[in-house]
């Protein structure tokens, strides 16, 4: 029986990711940045893990409520996002379930944004982002009567927290000035010992931006609206250390942002991309996986295209 490194690899990519930067409403989050068997255990057991990133994005278009580009010269932004993660997984449980917490700081190591108008509509920041804290449940794996794998499953609440760098006069900002509540539910079931499937379920509740953006005018304040996101992934294992697969995400808010309490129509974020990845295990302890995506249909947000690089290694 086929027993890769891979079916245990991903599930250790635990939180969210800040994908490009706040040219709109709702903050950073995880589109595209895990993905494969994203439902399953850490790879080596229990201890301590360090997962970089590094998220290269460029977009060519700032999109309306309407998909329509934005009436702009130019529409350019051009992002690099390194993330530092640090995971704690614990010991089983007297039912199989694993503990575990996780901390993650995204920031904008280089923003690039350019509106044809030397900046005056579009203007950025780099610098150091926002803090995530989670906590997690890795549930018992689920197998077949043969010892083939057949599901694994996590649960996991984040919190983030607004210590990154934001200046409201900035349309592009590494933190978002704001507390966001984010868990989630991730899986992965295989079909057979080559075939998987993979998906993380994930639900955004944003708290209120006391020092909101210029672009309001003179309020006070600014709540952005919820929103529910997922990232899919059907993952083909062609040995024990490598594995190919198409890749997605998709993202929609559901509730409008508010403005000194007051719900305000035609903000509603939504997207969705595809797109190729790898995975491979050099060992339990070191995997490599990259992954490209292509958005697609954007509604208030920036519509470009995306490359993930992740590295994983237990200390």
């Amino acid at each position: 029986m086929l027993k890769p490194i891979l079916r245990t690899v991903a599930a250790t990519t635990f939180v969210a990711l800040t994908s490009t930067a706040h040219a709109y409403d709702l903050p950073g989050l995880n589109l595209g940045s895990t993905s494969f068997y994203d439902g399953s255990p850490a790879p080596a057991g229990p201890g301590w893990y360090l997962e970089e990133y590094l998220t290269y994005s460029r977009a060519s278009r700032f999109n309306d409520a309407h998909g329509n580009k934005l009436a702009l010269p130019r529409q350019d932004l051009e992002v690099v996002a390194p993330t530092t993660q640090i995971i704690y997984v614990g010991q089983p449980l007297a039912n199989g379930a694993m503990p575990g917490f996780t901390l993650i700081n995204t920031s904008l190591a280089q923003v690039n944004v350019d509106d044809g108008l030397h900046n005056a509509a579009l203007s950025s920041r780099a610098g150091f982002g926002d803090l995530t804290v989670g906590a997690f449940l890795q549930l018992p794996s689920l197998n077949r009567a043969d010892g083939s794998p057949l599901l694994t499953q996590r649960v996991e609440a984040d919190v983030s927290i607004p210590v990154g760098a934001y200046d409201r006069h900035r349309s592009i900002n590494p933190g978002s000035n704001f507390w966001s509540f984010n868990p989630y539910y991730a899986a992965t079931y295989w079909f057979s010992p080559t075939w998987s499937a993979s998906g993380r379920f994930m639900y955004l509740w944003n708290g209120k931006n006391d020092d909101p953006q210029a672009g309001f005018g003179d309020v006070s304040d600014t709540q952005a609206g919820q929103a529910l996101h997922a990232n899919l992934t059907l993952q083909y294992a062609l040995n024990p250390q490598l594995s190919v697969g198409v890749n997605g995400y998709w993202l929609k808010q559901i509730t409008d942002t508010q403005v000194d309490g007051h719900a305000v129509s035609g903000r509603r974020e939504k997207v969705w991309a595809i797109g190729p990845g790898l995975v491979y295990a050099f060992n339990k302890e070191n995997v490599l996986s990259v992954n490209a995506y292509f958005e697609q249909q954007a509604q208030n947000r920036t519509e470009g295209n995306k490359l993930v690089l992740n590295w994983l290694h237990q200390f």
